[in-house]
């Protein structure tokens, strides 16, 4: 039976509008420094930014009655709110036509490797909690007539756990939260950009310790410029700090980011913190961002509308054609490209649907722009019969047949399966039931990020990191399980701050600690602003941009990859020496990123490096080109020598890469995946007496049980 979704319902599932004002925080004190004043914000513990990680860990600490504010640069803009996080993924608590489990749900999460085991345990565990928590404030999560979520399957996942609202999944879970938070009075600085984190003095212990213990920030505020505090700087005095600023979108050229989506792994770098598995990030067809930028995955790519490319002159050309062996083939991976829609580098094989991606790369690179028309059929390889619903491969015809969108045209199919779909790009000014879509590969997501232990505190005492910024993430990732990961750690981030509030409130330092690194950072601002050597903004910024998507984006060749962190590291230095420069006051902010954004992409080129270096080859979405390489894509015309490509060695996946900065240099180096006992040594007498004391918070309070529960053992035997 086919229902027509009122035009009401779609619009309020399309044009999601925001809580119009938060709660004001306002500054409690003030620093005197080089004959500025400076405002000083203080709280029981900072979140910085307002997407849905920081959105739900600021809500998870003031239920705790934790004295939280949240600093952003943007109230409710960022990846999450903007950009296309269409779905969560998470334990199939409803249906599961192979079985599900916790244990199940973490081997599926960490599958593609590099992914510590507690941390995809804790992730499976917490998605209940995760989701119930959304479900319970408003988010419209789709249900059948008995309760259970609506799921269905996504990029690597094979048991069909994700479920979704439509193409704005996120921004309707940062619209619940925000919401929320207005009605419990969190504070929020707006207009607000994070310049430097600060510690207490203190010694790291071990490899990629941080020293000391967070303190605060200081950050410059858009509209706090004054007489008295011309460049417009802030302090936040907070024992606790929570880093939800999203991943590095302007890190490359050909991003699906919203734009000024920079994160601040940059500034993490700075204050010695150790990250982890930069060399992991997501590329995929989108929307090209001088448009309006969003993933094609999902239905937009399973409706099978016709790919093709215009050249300068105007010609149009099935250029798909020259690349899958029949028809059927071709449409058979067109449809498949919306659940495996990040690039794959062994789905470049075989015919598969990652060809797809690499034969759009090749036209996009010999400048002719590639469209997607949902009102034409895919058309027809040479010598083969034109595309038809009675030709496709089974598992594409089961799930059209299973949606009842066996019909005629692209544009009907995206209507029966998801008319949001195309009520989002309306909302955009396009209409894709008249006009073509024009679309590249784009960098979409950093698996990477903070190194962070199973509360998601980085390796600097007090400081967590929650959402995209946080390397929680292994090799490859189910899709929508981001969504989830920072859902579940921004809770048990907010548990850990509660658990040990008392303990840092009596660490928080005197305006004393801020002195020198307020004092350096308006040294940097005023050398910036005069010294004429100073580097254009835009200058960095294309550069690292151009490097990055050439040489580091999905496409990567072993062979150049030394050469280009070898010029971001001469870049990085030209920064540190001369400055980028600040032409007027409201440019503070953004150089300062810049300056960020050129160490971080020094972070991961150094890590890549290091990967590619010790004989690591082709995973996750990174094809490693090389003449020694064993396998090539083939198409119907011919092999692809020039991507033949080295493969992953299984070893690899057992290993993180982190990087640390101190002393003005990266340190890189490989780590042992963390492993975790069984849930089956848990028993509930034995374990609540450790959660009643308070003693799960502990750091090394897995391992401790561990060795305890052993020498009981010895003993009982």
């Amino acid at each position: 039976m086919t229902m027509t979704i009122p035009q009401s319902i779609l619009d309020a599932l399309t044009a999601v509008e925001m809580p119009r004002r938060m709660p004001a925080h306002t500054a409690q004190d003030s620093l005197s420094v080089s004959g500025m004043r400076i405002p000083i914000h203080r709280g029981q513990a900072l979140v910085v930014g307002s997407g849905a990680a920081g959105l739900r860990a600021a809500l998870e600490l003031k239920r705790r009655k934790v004295d939280v504010v949240v600093a952003t640069q943007t109230c409710f803009w960022g990846t999450s709110a903007c950009s296309g996080s269409d779905k969560q993924t998470l334990h199939t608590a409803c249906t599961s036509r192979s079985g599900d489990d916790f244990i199940a749900l973490a081997k599926a999460l960490g599958a593609g490797g590099a992914m510590d085991a507690d941390t995809a345990y804790v992730e499976s565990v917490g998605s209940i909690e995760a989701l119930i928590g959304l479900k319970n404030i408003g988010l419209p999560l789709p249900e059948d007539c008995y309760g259970g979520v609506l799921r269905y399957q996504t990029d690597h996942d094979e048991a069909g756990r994700a479920t979704s609202c439509g193409p704005r999944t996120s921004r309707l879970m940062v619209k619940v939260l925000a919401e929320d938070a207005l009605r419990l009075g969190v504070p929020f600085v707006n207009r607000c950009t994070g310049l430097k984190l600060i510690a207490s003095k203190g010694e790291g212990k071990g490899k990629g310790k941080a020293s000391g213990a967070v303190a605060g920030l200081i950050a410059v505020k858009a509209d706090a410029r004054s007489d008295e505090n011309p460049y417009g700087l802030v302090i936040f005095q907070c024992p606790s700090v929570v880093l939800a600023t999203g991943g590095p979108g302007e890190l490359y050229r050909d991003s699906v980011y919203p734009a000024r989506c920079f994160g601040s792994l940059g500034m993490a770098l700075e204050a010695g913190i150790e990250l982890t598995n930069l060399t992991e990030s997501q590329f995929g067809i989108g929307t090209r961002r001088e448009e309006f930028p969003w993933n094609l995955s999902g239905t937009y790519a399973q409706a099978m509308p016709y790919i093709y490319s215009v050249d300068s002159s105007g010609s149009e050309c099935n250029f798909l054609a020259d690349y899958y062996r029949n028809t059927r083939e071709l449409a058979s991976n067109v449809f498949r490209k919306g659940y495996q829609w990040p690039f794959h580098a062994t789905r470049t094989l075989a015919y598969q649907s990652s060809l797809l991606d690499l034969a759009v790369y090749r036209e996009s690179r010999a400048g002719r722009v590639v469209y997607m028309d949902f009102n034409r059929n895919p058309a027809p390889v040479p010598g083969d019969a034109p595309f038809s619903l009675d030709r496709l491969d089974a598992d594409v015809t089961a799930y059209l047949k299973n949606n009842d969108a066996l019909l005629s045209q692209p544009i009907d199919r995206l209507r029966r399966m998801n008319p949001l779909a195309i009520e989002l790009y309306k909302y955009h000014k396009v209409d894709l039931t008249r006009n073509p879509l024009a679309f590249n590969i784009n960098n979409q997501h950093m698996n990477g990020g903070v190194a962070v232990d199973i509360w998601a505190q980085s390796s600097l005492s007090g400081c967590y990191a929650v959402g995209e910024i946080a390397g929680t993430h292994g090799v490859t990732r189910p899709g929508g399980a981001a969504l989830n990961a920072g859902q579940v750690f921004a809770i048990r981030c907010a548990k850990h701050i509660c658990a040990n509030q008392d303990r840092r409130s009596k660490l928080v330092a005197d305006n004393g600690l801020f002195l020198p690194p307020v004092k350096d950072c308006i040294a940097q601002i005023q050398h910036d602003q005069h010294d004429p050597g100073a580097l254009p903004i835009k200058d960095v910024r294309h550069e690292i941009q151009a490097r990055m998507s050439d040489k580091a984006g999905f496409v990567c060749r072993a062979g150049e990859v030394a050469e280009a962190l070898k010029d971001a590291r001469a870049l990085g230095q030209a920064v540190r020496e001369k400055g980028i420069r600040i032409e007027n006051p409201a440019q503070i902010a953004k150089a300062m990123l810049w300056k960020q954004m050129a160490l971080t992409s020094e972070a991961v080129l150094s890590a890549l490096d290091l990967y590619l270096g010790n004989g690591g080859g082709s995973r996750g979405a990174r094809l490693v080109c090389s003449s020694s390489g064993t396998e090539v894509p083939e198409t119907r015309t011919g092999r692809l020598e020039e991507y033949r490509f080295l493969t992953e060695r299984d070893d690899d996946k057992n290993r993180q890469i982190r990087v640390r900065y101190t002393d003005g240099k990266l340190d890189v180096y490989e780590v042992a995946l963390r492993s975790m006992e069984s849930p089956d040594k848990f028993f509930f007498e034995k374990n609540w007496a450790p959660f009643l004391l308070g003693r799960i918070y502990e750091k090394d309070y897995p391992e401790t049980f561990g060795v305890r529960d052993q020498e009981s053992d010895a003993r009982d035997q």
